[in-house]
């Protein structure tokens, strides 16, 4: 089996996480923070050094600034929600997922705040320009995907870190697609609020994630999404002022916590530079291959460099869900079809509502498997048209 939507969620993970899920589940598996027995002290300390790796990994100053969630939807509704006020200006990009677009589109329709969608290229990209042409008076974030999940175009996101500063404006970047697969720097990209998750390139289990905070956020001005118990200042009946506390109720996942730490760490040793490298040579193989195979268009920037490891197309005549079903059928490779919860990112290249066919590879792929993928579609394009 070759499995090539890790655009979704990444799959195989590297033996050190199924290991690290196993051990605490069968050696700590306590309730951090909530007690003071050995194993309650382990499994904090499980949580803490999770964030100390994906503050190295990210360059945040202070670990304690990277909020655990369940993934970066929940991180972009604690920043979007959480920081808005009504009469704000938001900018955004026409070529974002569902997770951006919903929570701003409800925020929109209740009349909190004002929304501009700068419209991409039909290759998915966005000229910084016309980003710094929508700020006004009353502009409060700039809200950006770092790439794009349908066909792993990369925004500009430097560029519009700069242009935040200068306007006074916060950057909040979904990393969803990049973070462990691209290098990420919140200090020196000036990103001031970095939603990543965890099952994605990171290398960890569902249900991990979490928002990072930069300097200019201002703890008061970021309201909780939820409120409860986090095991500290048991005997106040208000939510803690301080971090992580005040954003974290509830049980945390920390068995999740732990494959997300050793999914890191994995990233870490492996060097972030050398994974990029890799998924660079295996999509540029992909682009090729499916760009000399008759009847098959190709969407995107046509361009390894200038993208992740996502590869969306059509093969002219066929439904996208028949060509995944031949796929998975004929030659067991796994894939995503349909609009990849990204309707404004299909209008953007033109597939809205058809949708397409999507390729997403990871580090652990192969060259091999990638040109397995490519002789499957031509013969898919051949036998079906």
């Amino acid at each position: 089996m070759i499995y090539f939507d890790n655009a979704a969620t990444s799959w195989p993970k590297p033996a050190r996480v199924v290991e690290a899920l196993s051990h605490f589940i069968t050696e700590v598996g306590a309730n951090p923070g909530r007690s003071a027995h050995r194993l309650s002290i382990e499994a904090g300390r499980t949580i803490y050094e999770t964030r100390e790796a994906l503050a190295q990994l990210f360059n945040v100053g202070d670990p304690l600034r990277i909020l655990f969630g369940l993934n970066a939807t929940e991180a972009l509704n604690l920043a979007l929600c959480g920081i808005l006020r009504r009469g704000d200006h938001v900018i955004t990009s026409s070529m974002e997922h569902n997770s951006v677009m919903r929570p701003l589109r409800a925020l929109e329709a209740q009349g909190v705040i004002e929304l501009d969608v700068v419209r991409c290229s039909s290759e998915g990209f966005l000229d910084p320009t016309d980003l710094e042409a929508a700020i006004g008076p009353h502009s409060r974030m700039i809200v950006l995907n770092h790439a794009s999940n349908v066909v792993g175009s990369l925004l500009p996101v430097a560029e519009a870190g700069a242009i935040a500063r200068k306007h006074d404006v916060l950057l909040l970047v979904d990393a969803a697609q990049t973070a462990g697969a691209y290098p990420l720097d919140m200090k020196a990209m000036q990103i001031d609020l970095l939603a990543f998750t965890g099952h994605k390139a990171l290398f960890g289990p569902q249900g991990t994630g979490g928002l990072c905070l930069g300097e200019r956020v201002v703890v008061d001005d970021l309201r909780p999404l939820k409120r409860g118990g986090t095991g500290s200042r048991s005997e106040q009946e208000e939510q803690p002022d301080f971090l992580p506390d005040k954003y974290e109720s509830g049980t945390p996942n920390t068995v999740g916590l732990a494959g997300l730490r050793a999914g890191v760490e994995f990233l870490l040793e492996q060097g972030v530079e050398a994974i990029r490298a890799h998924e660079v040579e295996l999509t540029g193989r992909l682009i090729a291959g499916l760009l000399d195979i008759p009847g098959v268009t190709l969407y995107g920037g046509h361009d390894a460099e200038m993208q992740v490891a996502s590869v969306s197309f059509n093969v002219e005549g066929i439904a996208p869900s028949k060509v995944a079903a031949l796929l998975d059928e004929r030659y067991e490779i796994m894939s995503r079809v349909g609009l990849h919860c990204a309707p404004a990112a299909h209008r953007t290249i033109g597939t809205f509502p058809v949708g397409a066919v999507r390729f997403g590879l990871s580090y652990l792929n192969t060259v091999e498997e990638v040109e397995a993928a490519s002789r499957a579609a031509r013969e898919i394009a051949r036998s079906e048209s």
